[in-house]
């Protein structure tokens, strides 16, 4: 079904593209309208621009300790964009595949003004240490079954302080399931040099906020809330929602959770996280959602169970959401996972989106192109 009915509602989005969530952006008034239709009809032009991680890739990242690495989620603070990576490793054998090796760090960081998406992006540097070599950013405890890996899953910006959304993995099992201890929240004053994680701030393992993608809308009356969408450990659970105003992310007690609509359409909002609604029903992995003002909707990424990686339109952060559309195929990039986008790297006004994706065999992140096909 290609249309919803909608109660009419203005969202003021603060709009990415060419932008960055850290610095001044251009407020973007945003009317849904009744009867308002899917636009996203299609994918096109599909195509890898380049490696990002690895001795082969463009920023030859083993200099700083990184042959191998996986996920790239990426926030904005200014005019640099910080690429956020998960479980890296230093030393390994060649010809191979999947993760692991020596040198092992649980997430790293490496920060980018690279403005130009069209040849790949190169990074200034990683937040390394006097030797560069790549620092981790918030240590586990190693130990499987008690805390074997704390992997970050976005990050966001709030002033000149960071804000790194992460879940502590107590085991790993089968492929696309794994237990958590919690998602909390690691900040940083300086850039990104320095972390600590805020002890107060903690969702439960078992929740439905474990992963999370972040996205800033301003309200009609100029302040700001982050809206994020969450999934649980693993990639077999769907999307809920929650939001907190800006000024208050770090107050768990301020979060609201998306608890479905009224009469009128209209979202209601519980301070009870068991309260949180649906709003896309699917089995989801590494999610990404960010505006796009070339459909003038919402776009949401992520790996669809074991299989290929989707796109979907949204009209509202709550939805409805379109049906999953293909963007890359298992058959064409064997072992991908993690198709994260930034809104500030796109072309023709968001007609092209790029984006970071892995791949499990070389262990290693490539960014991607594709155009959004509009009906």
């Amino acid at each position: 079904m290609r249309s919803r009915i909608l109660v009419p509602l203005l969202l003021v989005i603060l709009a990415a593209a060419g932008c960055s969530s850290g610095a001044a952006l251009t407020p973007v008034e945003h009317p849904v309208q009744k009867d308002a239709p899917f636009v996203l009809q299609g994918i096109s032009g599909v195509k890898q621009v380049a490696r990002l991680i690895g001795a082969d890739s463009i920023n030859k990242t083993d200099r700083y300790g990184v042959a191998g690495a996986d996920l790239g989620s990426m926030f904005n603070l200014g005019d640099k964009t910080y690429f956020v990576f998960g479980d890296t490793f230093g030393i390994r054998a060649p010809g191979m595949s999947g993760g692991g090796g020596e040198d092992w760090r649980s997430n790293v960081l490496a920060v980018s003004g690279d403005n130009d998406p069209s040849d790949g992006i190169t990074f200034d540097r990683f937040i390394a240490d006097s030797a560069n070599h790549a620092n981790e950013l918030i240590p586990a405890a190693r130990q499987d079954g008690v805390e074997i890996t704390r992997i970050p899953t976005h990050g966001i910006a709030v002033g000149q302080a960071m804000y790194l959304y992460f879940m502590s993995v107590k085991h790993w099992g089968d492929p696309g399931k794994w237990d958590a201890n919690y998602a909390g929240v690691a900040k940083s004053t300086d850039g990104g040099e320095h972390w600590t994680v805020l002890p107060d701030l903690q969702w439960p393992g078992t929740s439905n906020f474990i992963q999370v993608s972040p996205y800033k809308i301003k309200n009609a009356g100029g302040t700001v809330d982050i809206y994020f969408w969450g999934i649980p450990a693993g990639r077999f659970g769907g999307v809920k929602l929650m939001k907190v105003p800006e000024t208050e992310i770090e107050h768990l007690s301020s979060y609201r959770y998306f608890a479905g609509t009224d009469a009128a359409g209209a979202p209601t909002w519980s301070e009870d996280m068991a309260k949180a609604a649906p709003v896309v029903n699917d089995t989801v992995g590494e999610l990404s959602v960010v505006w796009n003002t070339y459909l003038n909707r919402w776009l949401m990424t992520y790996l669809r169970g074991g299989g290929n990686v989707v796109i979907r339109e949204g009209l509202n952060p709550w939805g409805p959401w379109g049906e999953p559309i293909d963007l890359v195929t298992q058959a064409g990039f064997p072992g991908l996972y993690g198709p994260y986008m930034n809104p500030k790297y796109v072309e023709g006004d968001g007609q092209a989106i790029y984006f970071c994706l892995s791949q499990w065999g070389p262990y290693a992140v490539y960014w991607m192109k594709a155009f959004l096909v509009k009906g």
